[in-house]
């Protein structure tokens, strides 16, 4: 069986649909999740691609529009910056956006977000944003409160629009998170937890180059599959999937 007909049983056994969201109709935030040169820039490390890659592409340029779009409204702006300490790699994947090695920054077109008052970084040491957003009160005491949560209350945000990479890693574990914290109450204000589809994007390992690597069957991740496999199981949790964004 090919990839293409794979991804058109798959497609047609679990179907997603996609609509655009209007920013302007209600507070709004923007999450960018680890478009970093580790995972983006061609050649940039471990979990980095080997070569050009349209999807990643058009995901940066996706991101840097709608982020500029975001900033000149001056809404507020969430980046994740996918950094880990030297010698800490995250299991199962090998060594990747250590710090200090520049893999852990943003690609050069969303660089400026460094210096932009509308936006907050946050740095994460493991795959889910939300829980590498906890952070210690008081050093020492044993309490803890979480950015991610303090940034929508502190705007009262009703949505928050997630782009980035990975669709069905980084992207589906925060965006799985954050609708359970809407759920339980923990930010009273939020209702729409949006990912915009066309900013999103995965990598691409199909199971022959993983044989070829030498890596288990188990490590095979075809981007069209695992792509639509992450847009479906966020949508299927409450997730709102679109294909743009209008109003910004």
């Amino acid at each position: 069986m090919t990839e293409t007909t794979l991804s058109r049983q798959l497609a047609e056994a679990l179907p997603i649909a996609t609509r655009p969201f209007a920013a302007d109709t209600r507070p709004t935030g923007l999450v960018i999740i680890d478009e970093v040169n580790g995972f983006c820039t061609v050649g940039a490390g471990n979990m980095a691609p080997v070569e050009a890659d349209a999807q990643i592409a058009a995901m940066v340029e996706r991101t840097d529009r709608i982020a500029r779009a975001f900033a000149a409204q001056r809404w507020p702006i969430l980046a994740f910056l996918d950094t880990h300490e030297p010698g800490k790699p995250e299991p199962p994947y090998p060594p990747h956006c250590e710090k200090g090695t520049g893999e852990e920054n943003f690609v050069p077109e969303l660089a400026w977000l460094e210096d932009d008052t509308h936006a907050t970084l946050i740095r994460k040491d493991c795959i889910n944003g939300f829980v590498g957003a906890i952070e210690a009160t008081f050093k020492g005491h044993g309490t803890s409160h979480n950015k991610v949560v303090d940034w929508v209350n502190l705007h009262r945000l009703e949505a928050v629009v997630t782009v980035g990479i990975c669709t069905d890693i980084c992207v589906m574990d925060f965006v799985l998170t954050m609708l359970s914290a809407r759920n339980h109450g923990l930010m009273p204000t939020l209702k729409d937890i949006v990912v915009l589809e066309p900013a999103c994007a995965t990598y691409d390992l199909p199971l022959e180059a993983a044989m070829e690597l030498g890596l288990p069957e188990s490590a095979a991740h075809p981007k069209a599959e695992t792509h639509h496999m992450g847009l479906y199981f966020m949508a299927s949790r409450g997730a709102v999937l679109a294909n743009e964004v209008t109003g910004v």
